[in-house]
């Protein structure tokens, strides 16, 4: 029981949680500014973690094509898969959604007027505005994510259909972008599947090192028809999922170029129900790396053991560091909830190890020092306690931790 109550501690972190005003759940805010690139002003909606505005926390940032339609999926993803019910299986992440105004004009790389059966688009006129759209996002949109947030040098880029063309463009034709990028169901047929063409060269040419890159592929096929077989086939209405299997046969046939990347047919999901999964797959594969391993776990749950849980929390931490190009620290409230565990198990030494290693990590917390003055008062040190407290208070009054130095100082 003891070590089933510990592992559900272990991994308790804050429920996810969402503002709520008048009487409405939000799950971020909206912005707008002109861009001169583009010529016209655009929306973009943001989720930010809880912290977001600790000079302390840095958080990744999950660029979103088709924002409007994808935003709120996403953001509950992430926070799902981040804070909700302890989970610490990929980071947590700033999430842009950008909206879109003229889709088609945005998201094509080139002009073209033919769909993948080869069949003229009237609405494919204003195609071809792509590299404009992507200099936007570069130059401006990023730029004022940056200035705004402060956030870590970790970019994700995560695009469907239309924009799953865009994202590979980027990785084609500017690939210091972005980290890591979802790439779902793209319309590799465009224009006569010249970036598919371009691909090619570019996977065997340029050095990918420390990217990512998940593909998902949906089942666009005629009914009774299997990915051995369409292959075969070479009518308009498979031009679609052709071109896409297409390209994860350049991935397969591009060695030696440092990018992590796998890919996933899903036979069950069509082009419009594949996003969801697809995402939820492509952020386990990218951040497969994240969760401390089992056998570091296992010594943790050791309560009554021998080995200090400090240096496991901060090696695992380190090698995340290292694979995301940034530093990471061991999660405040995660490291902070164990201590506690250990200190009411009667493991004092441990739980002053952790909570040493918070005070190290994040000294502008209010909270760990509070915490501190905790395992003092709990040891008895009456003089050590009302310092830790008065750290605390001088960071950020609160009336639990001013209630507990008075208590002291009577």
């Amino acid at each position: 029981m003891k070590k089933l109550l510990f592992v559900a501690l272990l991994f308790s972190m804050a429920a996810c949680t969402v503002p709520i005003k008048e009487n409405k759940v939000t799950t971020g805010k909206i912005i707008s500014f002109y861009s001169k690139i583009l010529g016209e002003k655009r929306e973009i909606w943001i989720h930010t973690p809880d912290g977001a505005n600790d000079p302390d926390k840095h958080y990744p940032v999950l660029y979103l094509l088709d924002g409007d339609t994808h935003f709120n999926t996403v953001v509950g993803m992430v926070q799902q898969l981040s804070e909700a019910n302890g989970n610490t299986l990929i980071p947590q992440m700033i999430v842009v959604g950008i909206l879109n105004t003229d889709r088609t004009r945005d998201l094509t790389p080139t002009n073209s007027l033919y769909g993948p059966d080869g069949a003229k688009v009237d609405g494919f006129k204003a195609s071809g505005g792509g590299e404009k759209f992507e200099s936007f996002i570069e130059k401006e949109l990023i730029h004022h994510i940056d200035s705004a947030y402060h956030p870590a040098p970790y970019k994700m880029l995560v695009g469907h259909s239309f924009g799953g063309l865009t994202a590979m463009n980027i990785v084609v034709h500017h690939p210091d972008m972005f980290n890591s990028y979802i790439v779902i169901d793209p319309s590799m047929w465009w224009d006569k599947r010249k970036l598919l063409g371009e691909a090619g060269k570019a996977l065997n040419q340029t050095k990918f090192s420390g990217k990512a890159l998940y593909l998902g592929i949906a089942n666009t096929m005629p009914a009774g028809m299997d990915t051995l077989q369409v292959r075969l086939d070479s009518s308009g209405k498979t031009g679609h999922i052709r071109s896409i299997l297409a390209l994860k046969d350049t991935f397969q046939h591009s060695k030696n170029n440092g990018l992590r990347w796998t890919y996933r047919y899903y036979k069950d999901d069509d082009h419009s129900s594949v996003p969801m999964i697809a995402t939820y797959d492509g952020l386990r594969f990218i951040f497969d790396f994240y969760r401390m391993p089992k056998d570091k776990e296992s010594k943790i749950e050791d309560i009554h053991g021998k080995i200090d849980p400090a240096p496991i929390f901060t090696e695992h931490y380190d090698d995340v560091s290292n694979r995301m190009g940034f530093k990471i620290l061991p999660p405040e409230q995660v490291i902070n909830e164990i201590a506690y565990y250990y200190m009411g198990s009667g493991e004092k030494t441990k739980a002053y190890s952790l909570f040493s290693l918070n005070v190290k990590n994040y000294p502008n917390s209010a909270n760990v020092y509070d915490s501190m003055g905790d395992y003092y008062s709990d040891q008895h040190d009456k003089a050590k306690a009302i310092e830790y407290y008065k750290k605390s208070l001088k960071i950020q009054k609160n009336p639990a931790t001013q209630k507990k130095l008075e208590a002291l100082t009577k």
